[in-house]
């Protein structure tokens, strides 16, 4: 933590520097022109990363969203799924939508890690009162999207976030990290191998943790991994297109899991 946080400063004072930097220069004759709109591209950026750097965990992406819900009435409630980009992008309507007609929340956001996620997770679950949390996380972290990670830290913000959950008497559903492939490709149709980042072993090793800690605390282990993996041990390839996030059919394939999952937390006691 004390590294991440070394440079988060660094990154926020090389931050400064360069808005500074593209500001002072942004009129002179030898810089490129605003008309070439590049100035105003890199300034819109370093606005966005500055920003990340004020709301590292992204605390006000649901703020709003979250104050509307706590007014509702509470006996209608509720099951929230915690995640990043996997979870976040099941509203979009191309995937077939968010559980239509259920009370069910989305809480993923793009990108997140389970450090970030377990800094919003008073505010973005337990603040909303659900009787039920799905978490999915680890894969971004497996990636070092905000830093390295160990297989030990991933596991001990996973399990710091079902405590909290338990401790708020809210059942608990750990979900699997999906597999990844070399199947798929990006938007230019150059291909893409998810492996790079997020190795086979550890996606193994990491799920195979979820699994025992889930049934050594009386969570529900919900098992996305097993329905989504290929005889090759890879995302099967008509599930995704880029080889990590799901399409639409694989958002069929999840959904009745999920539903069978916290059908099965709430029969459990809390």
């Amino acid at each position: 933590m004390r590294n991440a946080l070394i440079a988060l400063l660094a990154s926020a004072s090389l931050l400064g520097a360069a808005v500074a930097f593209a500001q002072e220069h942004a009129d002179t004759e030898n810089t490129v022109s605003r008309d070439s709109g590049e100035v105003a591209s890199l300034l819109a950026r370093l606005k966005a990363e500055e920003t990340e750097l004020l709301d590292w965990a992204n605390l006000t992406r649901y703020r709003d969203a979250n104050g509307k819900l706590a007014m509702t009435n509470v006996q209608e409630r509720r099951v929230v799924f915690m995640g990043d980009s996997i979870t976040d992008m099941w509203v979009e309507p191309q995937n077939g939508g968010f559980f239509p007609g259920k009370p069910y929340v989305d809480r993923g956001i793009s990108g997140q890690t389970t450090p970030q996620m377990l800094i919003r997770f008073r505010a973005d679950v337990i603040a909303l009162r659900p009787r039920v949390v799905v978490i999915l996380a680890g894969t971004n972290d497996l990636a070092g999207n905000t830093g390295p990670m160990t297989l030990e830290e991933i596991e001990g913000n996973l399990a710091s976030m079902a405590e909290l959950a338990r401790s708020n008497g809210i059942r608990v559903v750990l979900a699997s990290v999906l597999p990844v492939s070399n199947y798929g490709h990006n938007r230019e149709g150059e291909p893409l191998d998810m492996r790079t980042n997020r190795p086979p072993e550890k996606i193994l090793a990491l799920n195979a943790w979820i699994k025992k800690y889930a049934a050594d605390k009386g969570h529900v282990y919900l098992d996305y991994f097993a329905a989504t993996v290929d005889e090759r041990g890879l995302l099967k390839k008509d599930l995704s297109e880029d080889g990590l996030h799901p399409n639409a059919a694989g958002y069929s394939v999840m959904g009745p899991l999920a539903e069978k999952a916290i059908e099965a937390a709430l029969k459990k006691r809390r």
